[in-house]
Formats: structure tokens, sequence, C-alpha cells
């Protein structure tokens, strides 16, 4: 199998990752999933920010890991989790990079959600 492609961000595709100042809660079905003062803002090119929470602040007895991964030449592998309360919506709705490229390296030991599958607040402080 060939090398995957590497790629360092830049202005035509920059990626930040900052501290989210707010709280953030992840919520499936009223449930809470994850509460955190800690989340990571991560802005990639044009889209939306993905809100990576740490691992000690997610009930991770929700997840479920499943051998779903993807790839991405600026962030390394993905691997993903289903949330097992939200049933065939929440199949490889939570993600992380566990050994994630040095230009996005805050975001070991986070996952994020995708919004559209779970209740994702951002709550000022």
């Amino acid at each position: 199998m060939p090398d995957k492609p590497v790629k360092i961000p830049g202005p035509d595709h920059p990626i930040s990752v900052r501290k989210n100042p707010d709280r953030v809660v992840v919520k499936v079905g009223g449930q809470v999933v994850a509460d955190t003062r800690d989340a990571l803002s991560l802005q990639e090119a044009n889209y939306p920010a993905a809100q990576y929470v740490p691992r000690k602040d997610v009930d991770l007895s929700l997840l479920e890991r499943t051998d779903h991964t993807t790839y991405c030449p600026y962030k390394g592998d993905a691997s993903y989790f289903s949330l097992r309360p939200a049933g065939e919506a929440g199949v490889n709705a939570v993600w992380t990079y566990e050994a994630p490229y040095d230009s996005v390296a805050d975001i070991k030991d986070h996952v994020a959600f995708y919004p559209d599958r779970v209740e994702l607040e951002i709550i000022a402080d």
C-alpha cells in the first residue's frame, strides 16, 4: 500500500485549534454524553468549527468503538465510535484522532461529535 499523503495546513487550507472559552454539552435524547469547559474548537478551512471534547469529560460507557476509519492528510487517521443511546443515528457519530499529526497534536485524547446526530450546546459563561 502506498504511503498516505501528509499535508501541512497553510494559507490554502488553514487549520486552527483553540480552547473554547465556553461550556460544551453534548446530549442524545436528553441524556448527557459529554459536559466540559475544556473543549477545543478546531476550525478547518471553510468548514464549521468542530468541538473536540476531552475523553475525561465524556461518558465513555455510552460509546462503542467501530471498525470505521477515515484519513485526513492534514490530521491523520480517524477512528470512530457509535453512540449507543442514539440507535441507528448514532452509528459512527463520534470520531477521534488517536495519533494526530503535529499540526493538530492538541486534539489527541479528545473526541468530536457530528452535530447533526447529537444535541450540541455551547453555553457562554
